[in-house]
């Protein structure tokens, strides 16, 4: 089962969302949240696996809910679920150490699949989607906090290959995708987005796509080089 905590300031919001996942027999939704500050203390009690997070709420934002929720080393993974054309936090929210987001009118089938992506910890963000809402909120995107000469410094640990893969991902290709533009076996390509992960000390293809805007190998309306 994966266990669900639901944060949101309006009711019937909630109340939509446990209709959806009550029809799913591997998802459980085991408590509601209206604001940050609950959905902190809820995370500690009730130690969910997937956390549905909103943006904007009273009290405490969805963004300072993420924060606190990963500096705290909770287990739980948050995908925030935002209205695209409004919240022009989402991006931050990844930055904050969300797992993903996805659009508030996404169809049920997506939001289940997303839910069950992110409990096993990979990203939930589309490929196709990945691209767009980068490049929309890549203008919100604050300098690197540790300078540019570090960040490049973790760059130049990849090797080549892990270098070209790093750019297909932030493409927003899948591993399936990479695997062919590369000419490799998907497993390979598995094995170097794990090195990619590690050496630049990320927790999945999400940051990945981040880090590379941040750097400046991605830039917002380009097509990162691809070696077919």
């Amino acid at each position: 089962m994966v266990r669900v905590l639901l944060v949101d300031d309006q009711p019937l919001q909630r109340l939509g969302y446990r209709m959806a996942l009550e029809t799913q027999p591997d998802i459980e939704v085991v408590g509601e949240a209206g604001d940050g500050a609950q959905a902190v203390t809820m995370t500690r009690a009730l130690r969910p696996d997937v956390i549905l997070m909103d943006v904007r709420m009273p009290v405490m934002d969805g963004l300072e809910a993420t924060r606190r929720i990963v500096a705290a080393g909770l287990p739980s993974r948050v995908l925030v679920l935002t209205t695209f054309d409004l919240d022009e936090y989402a991006f931050a929210a990844l930055r904050a150490g969300a797992s993903g987001f996805l659009l508030k009118n996404v169809p049920p089938t997506d939001l289940f699949t997303g839910i069950r992506a992110v409990a096993i910890g990979d990203a939930v963000v589309a490929p196709s989607a990945t691209r767009r809402l980068i490049d929309t909120f890549a203008a919100y995107i604050p300098g690197p906090s540790s300078g540019p000469s570090a960040m490049f410094d973790e760059v130049d640990r990849l090797t080549d290959r892990e270098r070209e893969v790093l750019l297909e991902v932030a493409r927003g290709r899948t591993n399936a995708e990479i695997a062919d533009a590369l000419r490799v076996v998907e497993g390979t390509v598995k094995i170097h987005v794990g090195r990619i992960l590690a050496k630049l000390h990320l927790r999945d293809r999400v940051q990945i796509v981040v880090y590379a805007y941040e750097t400046g190998l991605v830039h917002p309306g380009q097509n990162p080089p691809v070696n077919d």
